[in-house]
């Protein structure tokens, strides 16, 4: 599977970006795509995830400010990503797994995010 980011950029502090995800296969409904961050000096760490089915799962500190949709036509998820914060400042990057009949994992090249105060 191959994933194509976009949307990244430069944003002042309570702005907004959307992010996108064009997977180069369309979703089963075991399969899982979401987005990752990792800030310099920090662990990559989880963001938001769509499965197949449709149900969409949130960390605690976007909830309420981002939201993670698909396009199931295009093959692609969007990250908008609302009331932005400094410390959203991260390369974010999109992840697909598939889960059947095994799991393997696939990572895009990242998008950088900047959040100025």
């Amino acid at each position: 599977v191959q994933l194509v980011e976009s949307g990244g950029g430069l944003v002042q502090a309570g702005g907004s970006l959307k992010l996108s995800c064009a997977a180069s296969r369309s979703m089963f409904l075991n399969d899982q795509m979401g987005w990752y961050r990792q800030a310099p000096g920090k662990q990559r760490e989880f963001v938001a995830f769509v499965i197949g089915t449709g149900l969409s799962t949130y960390a605690e500190f976007v909830k309420g400010r981002f939201t993670i949709s698909r396009d199931s036509a295009k093959n692609t998820v969007y990250l908008e990503m609302n009331s932005l914060k400094p410390d959203d400042t991260a390369v974010y990057y999109c992840k697909y797994v598939v889960n059947y009949p095994r799991k393997i994992e696939y990572w895009g090249q990242g998008t950088q995010v900047t959040v100025s105060s």
